[in-house]
């Protein structure tokens, strides 16, 4: 058999693209980071100005205080008179600046 004379298998030549242009197997778009790190940011710049905070919890209650520190799981609350509080990320519903109203739109 003679290769000159072989024609099964003849291509165009094909533009090398760099992995990084490819397309992800399967048409499947790329999930985005885990974190923005936009937490993160937040809390530390509260902590920073030791911003008077208010937490509500998922069952309405209002917890007031300066964020300390905090974690992957918990928050640390300091408060002034009261007992401070370390608080599980999960049980709370959402948070706000104290003296901007109740964190909702009316």
């Amino acid at each position: 058999m003679n290769h000159a004379n072989h024609t099964n298998h003849v291509s165009a030549p094909m533009e090398r693209r760099d992995r990084s242009e490819r397309a992800p197997v399967g048409g499947k778009k790329i999930a985005p980071p885990e974190t923005t790190n936009a937490e993160n940011f937040y809390y530390q710049k509260q902590m920073q100005t030791k911003t008077p905070m208010v937490v509500v919890l998922r069952d309405g209650e209002e917890i007031r205080g300066a964020i300390e520190w905090y974690d992957r799981n918990c928050i640390k609350l300091n408060r002034i008179g009261q007992p401070n509080l370390m608080i599980y990320k999960p049980s709370i519903k959402y948070m706000y600046k104290e003296g901007e109203g109740n964190g909702k739109k009316s």
